[in-house]
């Protein structure tokens, strides 16, 4: 596979409070130098020569990656991270302080409400306007503009100055130019927030299908872990100007997010096994590890929707009646969410034998929001004593969950409590 971007130590910084350089000299260079056609001596200048001035505001600093072709990246971080200066570079809106982006291939951007149309002319005439700036031929332009206007749904306004269109029917045309017209990358920021429900939903499926289909890459910011981790197969994390995080798999990433980064919350550990801890005893549990639906083992991220079960291979060297076992599920935070135990259900009709048992339990991501969790077995004498207590040194398993597709996607990021369950809602009258 190709690379459709590669980025290359990329810096941007910014001056705050000041447009000029200060010096009268160094302005009459730049003006000169702009006079003659030739570059600004005060453009572009190394962190050397500003490191520790208090004007001088670094919005990206370093960044290394690279973007193979047909690839839908996630770019995650908090407000000010740097996510929108570094589409705008790529964009080629605007120029890097320091480094090299190499890009093969036309670029299509959807960066905010507006960006590249001009407000006298028309719907229709931007339509012109956008595929030629991207070198297309008119009678490319032709071909596509029927299909351009019905994908935006407007098409009793496309004759309309576009200075007259309310925010979404910007989105809406903005997102259909650069979604149709002949490009190889597409790059979209937060702006199809504006849009409704529907739209989103629409145009995150043509983002799909352009990159599945037609091998287009796909930049994608945006805040909403849900839409995130339903377009997009990698991403990375910036914060302050820095990546600090990334991952070919968009679960682990957005899970990297949503835990804060601290990857240390938990001792990582996806499968436990008995390393002769319980060597000779009467009950010995060997393995612990978790399978989705399909019987396959999950290694370190569910999903909120996913069919999670914790299965146990545990060791019987002498049958009690009165043995209980159990599980205990904790977050992050140190909540205790749950306790459960096999004696709870009706289990009346299992046979323990001696050897080895396997027993499995359902683990319900449905009701747990994004965020890491650790179940730890538990087992002893009912109403008598316990054989492994709910301490840290238990046998244990940690996992990540990310957001599905279940999920509210308007309030699931800062809701409260450990637990977001979907419930069954009905209009009684």
């Amino acid at each position: 596979m190709s690379i459709a971007i590669r980025v290359e130590h990329l810096s941007k910084e910014y001056r705050l409070g000041v447009i000029n350089h200060g010096m009268l000299y160094k302005d009459f260079q730049s003006w000169l130098a702009r006079r003659l056609g030739r570059p600004d001596p005060h453009g572009q200048l190394g962190a050397a020569h500003f490191a520790d001035q208090k004007d001088r505001f670094w919005a990206l600093k370093d960044l290394s990656f690279e973007i193979e072709q047909g690839d839908r990246v996630g770019i995650i971080g908090r407000n000010g991270a740097g996510k929108s200066t570094l589409l705008k570079i790529l964009s080629r809106i605007t120029a890097p302080t320091e480094g090299i982006v190499r890009i093969k291939g036309r670029v299509a951007s959807l960066l905010e409400v507006g960006t590249g149309f001009h407000g006298e002319l028309t719907g229709r005439e931007n339509i012109y306007l956008n595929g030629a700036i991207l070198g297309m031929k008119k009678r490319e332009i032709d071909r596509k503009i029927d299909e351009i206007i019905d994908f935006s749904e407007i098409e009793h306004h496309i004759d309309t100055p576009v200075k007259r269109y309310s925010s979404g029917m910007y989105v809406r045309l903005a997102f259909a130019v650069a979604a149709h017209l002949d490009s190889e990358i597409l790059i979209a920021d937060e702006v199809l927030a504006v849009g409704d429900a529907a739209f989103q939903k629409k145009a995150l499926g043509k983002m799909n299908d352009l990159s599945k289909d037609f091998g287009r890459t796909v930049l994608f910011v945006s805040h909403n872990m849900n839409t995130i981790s339903s377009l997009c197969s990698s991403g990375f994390v910036l914060d302050r100007g820095a990546m600090v995080f990334s991952g070919k798999s968009i679960d682990k990433v957005v899970s990297w997010y949503i835990k804060g980064g601290n990857r240390d919350a938990f001792e990582s550990r996806a499968v436990w096994e008995d390393r002769d801890e319980y060597a000779g005893k009467k009950f010995s549990p060997k393995k612990l590890y978790l399978i989705d639906g399909t019987g396959e083992m999950v290694s370190e991220v569910a999903r909120t929707e996913a069919n999670l079960r914790l299965v146990m291979d545990i060791e019987l060297r002498e049958i009690s009646q009165l043995l209980n076992f159990g599980i205990m599920l904790e977050a992050e935070e140190g909540d205790l969410i749950f306790w459960s135990f096999a004696k709870d259900a009706d289990t009346s009709n299992v046979v323990l034998s001696e050897g080895i048992n396997k027993w499995s339990v359902r683990v319900p991501c449905e009701l747990l929001r994004p965020g890491q969790y650790k179940v730890t077995l538990l087992a002893g004498l009912h109403n008598q004593r316990w054989i492994i207590p709910p301490e840290p040194s238990s046998p244990s398993v940690v996992f990540g969950v990310c957001p599905g597709h279940g999920v509210s996607s308007f309030f699931d990021e800062n809701r409260p409590g450990s637990i977001a369950p979907i419930l069954e809602w009905r209009k009684e009258r």
